[in-house]
């Protein structure tokens, strides 16, 4: 039989009637929370799993605790991990206010992001500010009780204390985002606020040490050998070096020797002893530079600052051109030339050009005489000329036609730097050949010169180089110091970090990769205490089968 027609069964004034009644108990008896709907960035096509979310919206509903004695759930658990907590919270909020405040909203977000705005969602954060603390919707209850004049009014949200996994809440709202503020996966970036350009100078010298020849690399150092040259002669200067080690295979051996100072006044090659260091078998020998000038030596002037990796020492050409001036005397000749520069590296004599007199008169003419090692020794008037009221110009061809590149080298270097990031040292990797003055040493720049701005917790930082991004957790402008999680990469030391809101920008020091934060991360000293009862990178421990 059909239902009673004289009775309405629950009218839509009666409906109306009992969800104002329930949204006014809910504004007296229940207590403010923050909804905060979770917004989907990736998600696996495959397997249909949300890769990474985040939380940039909030939402403020009265809601009713009905969990009112206090948290339901297991409690605090204490695992083989650590304490873990498992409290739960069920609260109530009114259906049409959900609607009228949340879905009208969320209704406009894309579909991707919000995939169900009709309701409360699963998997979405609710912050309960007399805990202060995150909870996560697990499930909802939108039938009790259960069809009250044939309509639902509320949902029962049961949520579980939210457990943090590389989320992005950025609600704005410092009270919630600070929530996960030391959870996750945290790195340490190491930033350079200020940095200076390095200067040095060379020093250069003949009867130097022109090259040294690695002639074994040696085995089982331990630690930097020793390397030594005989003595310079009286008057001279001894050369100094420092051997650069590598390690294959377990077995370490010199990679390469550097020279610290080429040394001066050699007539014969000295010799060169490697002592110390643990190892044995290396053995070099080297060749000198007796006639032409190299760089022998390079001081650091100013260390500088800002220099996360090594800069490049670029040494000026040797001076490869001949200067020379002019003198007039009586009736307008050229008396004399004077030579101002021997120049280097000449394999001929060059020509010899004077400029002609003004007006009236012929043009002087002379030749030169080249020496050891390519220099001018001598300029020799063929024709003194008439005519010159003045001193005129002398010009010394230095085309490549005449030159011998095998007598003018330009010198190389690499520097090394403090774990201060600083120059400390610039070491001669070839002393060049044919300077008659010293070179012009020029350090490149720190990747930055001054940084500026101060990052903000939970924004985005890039770097430009890598490419890497992250979030920021922790910035200290004191130490320059920044906490970071959910990076995508790997950030390169040198490189500037540029912040997406605050546009702070800082070079990169050093990255440590490390989670130091997390009292969980205890896996390289669980590592370290394994390996003290079975240690597999030795050998087998059960023996060989």
């Amino acid at each position: 039989m059909a239902l009673n027609p004289f009775f309405l069964q629950g009218s839509q004034s009666e409906q109306r009637l009992v969800q104002e009644l329930i949204n006014e108990q809910l504004r007296m008896y229940g207590v403010d929370v923050t909804y905060i709907p979770r917004k989907i960035v990736n998600k696996d096509t495959i397997f249909n799993e949300i890769e990474s979310s985040k939380f940039d919206d909030n939402y403020t509903i009265e809601a009713y605790v009905n969990t009112y004695e206090g948290h339901s759930g297991a409690g605090d658990i204490l695992t083989k991990f650590g304490m873990s907590l498992r409290d739960e919270l069920t609260i109530t909020i009114s259906k049409e206010r959900y609607d009228d405040f949340i879905a009208s909203f969320l209704e406009s977000e894309s579909d991707d992001e919000i995939i169900l705005s009709s309701r409360p969602r699963e998997g979405d954060l609710v912050y309960f500010p007399l805990g202060q603390r995150l909870f996560e919707v697990k499930f909802v209850e939108h039938e009790d009780p259960f069809y009250q004049l044939g309509k639902n009014y509320v949902y029962q949200l049961k949520c579980e204390l939210f457990e943090y996994e590389d989320e992005v809440i950025d609600t704005t709202i410092g009270e919630i985002d600070t929530q996960i503020k030391e959870e996750g996966y945290i790195t340490t970036l190491q930033l350079i606020g200020i940095g200076q350009t390095a200067t040095a100078s060379a020093l250069i010298n003949s009867g130097y040490v022109r090259e040294v020849f690695l002639n074994n690399d040696g085995n089982g150092y331990t630690s930097t050998p020793v390397i030594q040259f005989d003595d310079a002669p009286t008057g001279g200067s001894t050369a100094t070096a420092v051997a650069i080690t590598t390690s294959r295979g377990g077995v370490a051996s010199i990679k390469e020797i550097l020279i610290t100072n080429a040394g001066s006044g050699y007539t014969v090659a000295p010799n060169i002893n490697i002592y110390s260091g643990g190892g044995t078998g290396a053995a070099a020998t080297c060749s000198i530079e007796t006639s032409n000038k190299g760089v022998v030596s390079i001081a650091v002037d100013d260390g500088g600052s800002g220099y996360p990796t090594i800069p490049t020492v670029t040494i000026a050409q040797p001076s490869v051109g001949a200067v020379a001036t002019a003198t007039t005397g009586i009736g307008g000749t050229v008396a004399s030339l004077t030579l101002v520069n021997a120049g280097v590296a000449y394999a001929q004599a060059p020509v010899v050009t004077i400029a002609s007199p003004v007006g009236s008169g012929t043009t002087a003419t002379a030749t030169a005489t080249i020496g050891v090692g390519g220099t001018v020794t001598s300029l020799t008037i063929v024709d003194a000329g008439s005519g010159y009221g003045s001193d005129p110009a002398v010009t010394i061809d230095n085309s490549d036609s005449i030159k011998d590149p095998t007598l003018a080298v330009r010198a190389v270097a690499k520097a090394e730097i403090s774990s201060g990031n600083i120059v400390t040292a610039i070491r001669i990797v070839n002393p060049g050949i044919g300077y008659t003055e010293a070179p012009t040493v020029t350090i490149s720049n720190p990747p930055l010169v001054s940084g500026s701005g101060v990052f903000q917790f939970n924004e985005l930082i890039t770097g430009s180089t890598s490419g890497t991004t992250a979030r920021v957790k922790e910035w200290n402008s004191t130490t320059n110091t920044m906490k970071i999680s959910i990076i995508d990469g790997y950030f390169v030391p040198g490189e500037t970090v540029v912040g997406s809101a605050s546009s702070a920008t800082y070079a990169v020091g050093s990255y440590s990769s490390d989670d130091t934060y997390n009292k969980y991360t205890d896996n390289d000293e669980i590592e370290t205490e394994a390996d003290l009862i079975l240690d597999f990178t030795e050998s087998n421990p059960f023996g060989t089968y």
